[in-house]
């Protein structure tokens, strides 16, 4: 499955109504930490994105999402089931860690 790339418009559609456990990635361009977490978002998108919807909020961009999660740092990786928050985390992580969280946290 493709990253979605969440705005204000799609949010409900992608995310309110979604039957699947969602993974967020609050993130911006200028971030070090974000842009070597992309590729392993992406990574993981590919591998389990058939169980979980993966989705991306650029916080330049959307900034109202942003507020909406309280996201004061980032990366910022927000978990979701039921449409409600069971879980987020801070900064870069490895891939099988991230794996791990999403695991433990949406399954």
């Amino acid at each position: 499955m493709a990253v979605i790339n969440l705005n204000s418009q799609n949010f409900e559609a992608e995310i309110v109504n979604s039957t699947k456990p969602v993974i967020i990635d609050v993130f911006a361009v200028w971030c070090g930490p974000c842009q070597y977490m992309a590729p392993i978002f992406e990574e993981l998108s590919k591998e389990i994105g058939d169980k979980y919807i993966f989705a991306k909020v650029n916080v330049d961009e959307e900034r109202d999402l942003a507020v909406k999660f309280n996201v004061s740092s980032i990366p910022t990786f927000i978990f979701m089931k039921n449409n409600k928050i069971v879980g987020r985390e801070l900064g870069f992580m490895e891939k099988e860690t991230l794996k791990a969280k999403i695991e433990e946290l949406l399954s």
